[in-house]
């Protein structure tokens, strides 16, 4: 009776080892495991069973030094006392793991760690950076930049004002404006801007857009307020002193904010610290749509960011080998709730 053939430890198992089991080429073997290279089903399918078999795993380090391409992508993110962020971690990884690409992620802590992050990032052979934050100043970039061993730099859900990063976001002038017609066309005549930290190369155009609307609408400029992060409780501390020792008559009747962290913020105050309501004495707008924003405790008016179509554009760019500017900006949509 023939003796039973053992596996081999899968620590030990090689593409060769796979080639003899599946009766195929080592090479058959290596492309079985490259994603969009060239074999044939039935050959995939031997290879396939072979390596479940032994228990093989390709070396995914060692095949990246005989290509190109990693299919690894570092992403950098920050600010996580905003919701948003969440959101758009969770779209992205999803996405791009459905699309064969790796993920590096790295929580930045403030801006010494994110330069330190992106240059980590550099040494790893990562086909591309991602960023999603605040913290990458000129500063940052420019030091990544020039160490870079990475193709792209990209900027997500931001304008960046760099010339070599790649931007992908909203129309910031657009929707912004819209939201200024909604707040004009309802009535509102005393509104508030409540912004988030200012930076240069990954910037928002929310603040400035709203300011210059109203000014051409009125003749006047709208209050405005700033907040050093994008976290409810500070937007909440921001407001109470901004509002401490005001008449209602005196106060703004809608604060609209830059996004949706602030604006929660500011619901919370307005109610539970002022004693007053929303939308009847204050009405209150954000902007990303987070999921908090439909809940019954906030029913916010905000302005949804088409955060799938933006991930798969960036699948594209990735994918892409081309050297072009890539940079695109999106449209969302307008959500009115009760908040305003």
């Amino acid at each position: 009776m023939p003796q039973e053939k053992k596996p081999l430890f899968a620590a030990n198992v090689t593409a060769d080892d796979v080639a003899v089991e599946a009766g195929v080429s080592r090479w058959t073997v290596n492309r079985a495991f490259r994603k969009d290279a060239s074999i044939s089903p039935k050959s995939l399918a031997k290879v396939m069973s072979a390596a479940e078999r032994l228990g093989y795993v390709p070396d995914l380090r060692a095949a990246s030094l005989s290509s190109d391409r990693t299919n690894l992508v570092a992403l950098l993110i920050d600010d996580f006392a905003n919701p948003h962020k969440l959101v758009m971690m969770e779209r992205l990884t999803r996405i791009l793991r459905r699309e064969g690409w790796d993920i590096l992620l790295v929580n930045t802590l403030n801006k010494d760690d994110a330069g330190h992050a992106l240059l980590n990032a550099s040494q790893r052979r990562v086909d591309a950076v991602i960023l999603i934050g605040i913290q990458f100043d000129d500063e940052v970039l420019e030091t990544a930049l020039h160490a870079r061993r990475f193709r792209k730099l990209i900027i997500f859900a931001r304008t960046s004002r760099n010339p070599n990063t790649i931007s992908i976001a909203v129309d910031d002038v657009h929707a912004t404006t819209e939201i200024a017609n909604y707040v004009r066309d309802r009535g509102y005549k005393r509104p508030m801007f409540l912004a988030g930290p200012r930076t240069y190369s990954a910037h928002l155009l929310r603040k400035e857009t709203f300011v210059d609307r109203w000014r051409d609408y009125f003749g006047v400029e709208p209050e405005t307020a700033s907040v050093p992060a994008y976290d409810p409780e500070l937007a909440a501390d921001v407001i109470m002193k901004a509002f401490t020792g005001r008449d209602l008559v005196n106060l703004p009747d809608i604060i609209v904010c830059e996004n949706d962290a602030l604006a929660l913020g500011a619901v919370d105050v307005i109610r539970h610290k002022l004693g007053l309501r929303v939308p009847e004495d204050i009405a209150v707008a954000g902007f990303d749509d987070v999921p908090q924003a439909d809940s019954p405790n906030y029913r916010l008016t905000t302005y949804r960011q088409p955060l799938t179509d933006m991930v798969e554009y960036l699948v594209e760019v990735l994918g892409s080998s081309e050297d072009k500017d890539f940079d695109r900006l999106f449209l969302g949509k307008l959500i009115p709730r009760e908040s305003a």
